[in-house]
């Protein structure tokens, strides 16, 4: 049984909003183990990438909740990107939109590699790069685009061939299936050495390691770290880590109202380079004067910031005292529970504090009416518990 330990403490949160277009971060999708020291990607399996084929060209990722072109729309200058998307009249729909490089990113499978993408449900072309609709800040001659090898970073509008250079840069159109809702706060300090990101759900170790490790050695002390009355810390993936990336920002690309220890480093990820040979000697990591992912080998030293998840509650009991609840998390229309008394009452609210629902027989309840966003389940019997849940 998993201890659940819940600590009700203040909260910081500076008003600064952001359109939530998904729903949760695919994990990585790596599924090879690399090394026998515990922590890293493939020891973790976290919002499994799970996509569906529509039948009519478009796929639907069920983890983020976009809808993306099944084939790319070829390569093209950067300039002709963001026309293409919003002039696209696809499969029933005209609202189709270039990806911000979150969403891009989301996309990304480092089990596989050339294309590091899901090939069965996404049709491989001869793609290098894909544009994003965001450009580097400072400098508007270069554009944010995944490759396919994996990355992420800034890279000059003039390389694709239609701009007379020598790489192929696509263009893959998205669009959000429900309207997104809007996030008052993308993240809180939660005033015990932690932030949590609204967005996605994760739990930042506020200040890094104050010294460099190996790869090796960076899966330990995340494994290790006790911090804030919790010992689930971990060495995140590339996406979780990219996640926090601010590319409106430089030197380092992070908002620094939250994270304002992070400084200009390189931080290692859980995540090793899909491996041409058998010797899996690179691992990817986060490097904050921009925000690029890149690889190093793992025998160098790079910094660490741990990660942690709001308990997803579904396949393990967590057990406070004498009760164990299984919550789903997240919930479309109804909460559930097992191995409830019938006895507890139950208090539900919203991001902003404002009570949704009070009383008992919570399951009974149907919420499809609310809007989708992140909600807070105060649980109160013998003794009280509040967990995080996520409506999409």
């Amino acid at each position: 049984m998993k201890k659940l330990a819940l600590l009700f403490i203040s909260t910081i949160s500076f008003s600064q909003s952001i359109s939530k277009t998904i729903n949760l971060l695919p994990d990585t999708g790596q599924t090879t183990s690399y090394t026998t020291t515990f922590g890293e990607d493939h020891d973790y399996n976290i919002n499994t990438p799970s996509y569906s084929n529509n039948g009519n060209g478009t796929i639907t990722d069920n983890v983020t909740g976009l809808m993306w072109q099944q084939a790319d729309g070829g390569e093209m200058i950067y300039e002709n990107a963001a026309p293409y998307c919003d002039a696209l009249n696809f499969a029933g729909y005209t609202d189709w939109r270039l990806p911000s490089p979150i969403e891009g990113f989301t996309l990304m499978n480092l089990q596989n590699n050339n294309p590091a993408m899901n090939s069965t449900f996404f049709t491989t072309s001869t793609a290098e790069y894909w544009w994003t609709n965001t450009v580097q800040v400072g400098d508007n001659t270069k554009v944010w685009c995944t490759n396919a090898g994996g990355g992420i970073g800034n890279k000059p509008k003039s390389e694709t061939i239609s701009a007379g250079g020598t790489f192929k840069y696509h263009t893959r159109c998205v669009r959000d299936i429900a309207t997104p809702s809007s996030l008052p706060n993308h993240f809180t300090d939660n005033g015990n050495g932690t932030i949590t990101d609204n967005l996605t759900q994760l739990v930042w170790q506020k200040i890094p390691s104050t010294t460099t490790y190996t790869w090796e050695q960076a899966l330990t002390y995340a494994e290790g770290l006790n911090l804030a009355g919790n010992t689930d810390w971990r060495l995140p993936n590339i996406k979780e880590l990219q996640s926090l990336n601010d590319e409106s920002v430089s030197n380092p690309s992070v908002n620094s109202v939250y994270f304002n220890a992070l400084g200009v480093h390189n931080y290692w990820s859980s995540t090793t380079l899909k491996p041409n040979t058998t010797n899996p000697s690179s691992a990817w990591y986060w490097n904050t004067q921009l925000g690029i992912t890149t690889y190093d080998l793992k025998t160098n030293s790079n910094y660490v910031l741990c990660v942690r998840g709001i308990p997803t509650l579904s396949n393990n009991d967590y057990q406070t005292d004498n009760k164990v609840f299984v919550i789903s998390n997240p919930f479309t229309s109804n909460i559930k529970l097992l191995n409830t008394s019938g006895n507890e009452s139950y208090e539900l609210f919203d991001a902003n504090g404002k009570l949704i629902y009070s009383g008992k027989n919570i399951e009974k309840q149907d919420f499809s009416a609310i809007s989708n966003g992140f909600y807070y389940l105060t649980i109160q019997d013998i003794i009280s518990i509040q967990i995080k849940l996520i409506k999409i």
